[in-house]
C-alpha cells in the first residue's frame, strides 16, 4: 500500500525532502496560491500548525500555479510573501501541478485515495488533504473549507 512516506518533494529553497520525515504525524497537505481569494487561508493554516504541531502534526504547503495564474514564479519569491504576509513556518515546497499529465506524483495519489464531488480533479487552490498518522488519505475539503472547520478531524486523528 502506497502512503506518503512513499513521496519526495522539493522545498523552497531547493532540498529535495523524503516524505517519510512524516511517518508517525498527521498531516495537511495543501494547494497553495499567493494571489486567490483564499489566500488569507494561510492565516488560518499557520494557526492550525502552531497550535498542534506539538501534538504530532504538520501543515504541508504546495504552491500551484494551475488556476487563473495565480501564483508567483520563483520560489525565493513565494517564500518571501508567505512569510512577511502570513508569518508562514510551516513546510512549504517547490510550486508543483496538482493536475494533468505533470502533476506532481503526490498530488496523482492524493487525488486516487480522495476523489472530490465532481471526480479527483483538483478545481482549485486551497483544495486539502488530512493524512493521518499512517500515511493515508482520511479527508479532502473544499478550497471554501476554512482551516478552522477542520480542527475536529485534526484531533480525531492525532487521537488515533
Amino acid at each position: 500500500m502506497t502512503t506518503l512516506g512513499d513521496f519526495t518533494a522539493r522545498s523552497l529553497d531547493g532540498h529535495d525532502v523524503d516524505l517519510s520525515a512524516y511517518d508517525d504525524k498527521v498531516v495537511l497537505i495543501v494547494n497553495t496560491a499567493s494571489q486567490c481569494g483564499f489566500t488569507p487561508q494561510y492565516k488560518g493554516l499557520q494557526e492550525l500548525h502552531d497550535t498542534f504541531a506539538p501534538q504530532g502534526f504538520d501543515v504541508l504547503g504546495f504552491p500551484c500555479d494551475q488556476f487563473g495564474n495565480q501564483e508567483f514564479s520563483e520560489d525565493a519569491e513565494i517564500a518571501g510573501f508567505c512569510e512577511k504576509n502570513f508569518g508562514v513556518t510551516f513546510p512549504m515546497f517547490s510550486k508543483v501541478d496538482v493536475n494533468g499529465a505533470q502533476a506532481h506524483p503526490v498530488f496523482q495519489w492524493l487525488r486516487k485515495q480522495k476523489g472530490g464531488l465532481l471526480g479527483d480533479k483538483i478545481r482549485w487552490n486551497f483544495t486539502k488533504f488530512l493524512v493521518g498518522r499512517d500515511g493515508t488519505v482520511i479527508g479532502r475539503y473544499a478550497p471554501t473549507t476554512p482551516p478552522s472547520k477542520i480542527t475536529g478531524d485534526i484531533e480525531k486523528a492525532l487521537a488515533s
